[in-house]
């Protein structure tokens, strides 16, 4: 149900249509750019419907077997099998370059898309046997005149040997950020001695995409997505619950780095629902306050659950379906996501093109980003080692930006500081003492059902805050004038 057994690559599915006419497939694009939205489209070009050897020949099989797929050299009757999917279609072909990238352009060109998601595009790299970021598939496309340029978003790996290639596509591609998932899972389930990982996730994970000339953009960042749990079941289940797929629980992901908050699926206990409402929170401000590209499954802005199964492609029931009828909870974070995404537009210093060199910026008497302890001064070396560390800030420099507009003015941002606390207790958080007369006002603070606080009390230089156990913060600094500057503006 998913559409991930594809064998027509030009064809849309008619049953997400009216009228059964492709024209509709038109008008949709038509209304979403109308309304300023983009269209991505979830691309399967690694495999096909007609599955291994015993699989149906629906079409390529029929035509050239040896062609279009790979096969076992040693025994051709079977395939080379880098999907799990039965079959992996033979990019070294070039017919089957031909084939994929006419299909591209005529999605491009005719139905006007504005860029691919490339499903297991690892596998559409791979050579002989290893994957080749400089093969024949990336290099057809960085020539091509139209496909060069548009959004191109890997999945970049595959279930074949040495198929994790996250970090390793080259310029022109952003990939999904699999690191940036676990880190921050591991996170917010507790786990120790992760916070220099998660600092590479926070600020865009040069550590995977800076060799390479790309930019913070090129990390698009999640916590869950259509393959394994959604957030409300990250955080409510310990354990699939694939029973339904009939596969005796066998299929899905085992591994999810997830925390159930004590009680394993649905509860009437009101502090375990409400501690699974803040680490909803806690994951939807890590998404949308990283530097990177945040992406949010349909649905989690609103709590939508599988019942534990993790693995849903054989689905088409009330257990994919998004319930749209919202219960006070559901609403409750919705109204959230809307702030956090409010709060992502409004401030660049989230969305910056370039990535934190942690130097001091010329001209700017302030360094670009600072990491800091729970006293309120900068991170030793040996807080970032302790495997106990659970708890961090980071400042954000407003004017250190280092980006234009389209005007050439340069651009310019509050200083805001966040602070993320894992720990199962609740920590006196040191503001910093510079500058002094310095007033904090609070934007966001996960341990509120609200996401903010009851009050609208501001916090100053050296001034501790109540950071709550497995909370986040944002707070944005206020500068008030010292006596003196008062006097000599009057």
């Amino acid at each position: 149900y998913w559409g991930y057994n594809s064998i027509g690559f030009f064809a849309p599915d008619m049953r997400y249509s009216a009228s059964g006419n492709v024209k509709d497939f038109k008008t949709m694009v038509k209304r979403l750019h109308s309304a300023g939205i983009e269209v991505i489209l979830d691309v399967v070009y690694n495999h096909t419907a007609e599955g291994n050897h015993l699989g149906p020949t629906l079409c390529f099989r029929g035509i050239d077997n040896a062609a279009y797929y790979r096969l076992d050299s040693n025994n051709p009757r079977y395939y080379r099998d880098y999907t799990g999917c039965g079959n992996t279609l033979n990019m070294r072909h070039p017919r089957v370059l031909q084939l994929i990238m006419d299909s591209l352009r005529y999605w491009v060109l005719e139905m006007h898309v504005d860029g691919f998601r490339f499903d297991l595009a690892s596998a559409l790299a791979r050579e002989l046997h290893a994957v080749d970021r400089l093969g024949a598939f990336f290099d057809i496309i960085h020539q091509d005149p139209v496909l060069s340029q548009v959004k191109l978003i890997a999945e970049p790996w595959d279930l074949g040997e040495g198929g994790y290639q996250v970090g390793n596509f080259p310029i022109g591609w952003t990939e999904w950020n699999g690191r940036y998932r676990d880190s921050v899972r591991a996170y917010w389930k507790g786990d120790g001695g992760i916070i220099g990982e998660l600092a590479y996730r926070l600020t865009g994970s040069s550590d995977l995409y800076e060799h390479g000339g790309r930019r913070p953009y090129a990390s698009i960042n999640f916590v869950t997505c259509h393959d394994g749990f959604t957030l409300h079941d990250l955080v409510s289940y310990q354990t699939k619950r694939n029973d339904a797929n009939l596969e005796d629980n066998r299929d899905g992901e085992s591994n999810n780095i997830n925390w159930n908050c004590g009680t394993e699926g649905p509860t009437n206990n009101l502090h375990i629902r409400r501690l699974r409402e803040q680490q909803k929170r806690n994951f939807l401000t890590t998404l949308l306050l990283s530097q990177g590209v945040p992406m949010l499954l349909a649905g989690d802005e609103m709590g939508r659950t599988q019942l534990g199964n993790n693995n849903t492609y054989c689905h088409d029931s009330s257990l994919t379906w998004i319930d749209w009828s919202l219960d006070r909870e559901a609403r409750d974070l919705q109204q959230f996501m809307s702030l956090l995404i409010s709060l992502r537009k409004q401030h660049p210093a989230f969305r910056r093109r370039h990535f934190f060199q942690g130097s001091d910026i010329v001209g700017v008497a302030a360094k670009e980003i600072s990491w800091l302890a729970t006293s309120g001064r900068e991170m030793t070396k040996r807080e970032w080692q302790q495997s106990f560390a659970r708890c961090l800030g980071l400042l954000l420099a407003g004017n250190a930006i280092e980006d234009y507009d389209e005007r050439g003015r340069p651009v310019e941002d509050d200083t805001m500081i966040m602070l993320l606390n894992a720990h199962h207790e609740n920590i006196d958080f040191s503001l910093p003492s510079e500058p002094q007369h310095a007033r904090w006002q609070v934007l966001i603070d996960t341990s509120y059902s609200t996401g903010k606080r009851d009050d609208n009390r501001f916090f100053h230089s050296n001034e501790k805050y109540p950071l709550q156990a497995r909370s986040v913060v944002l707070l944005v600094r206020l500068v008030t004038p010292l006596p003196y500057q008062s006097k000599a503006r009057k």
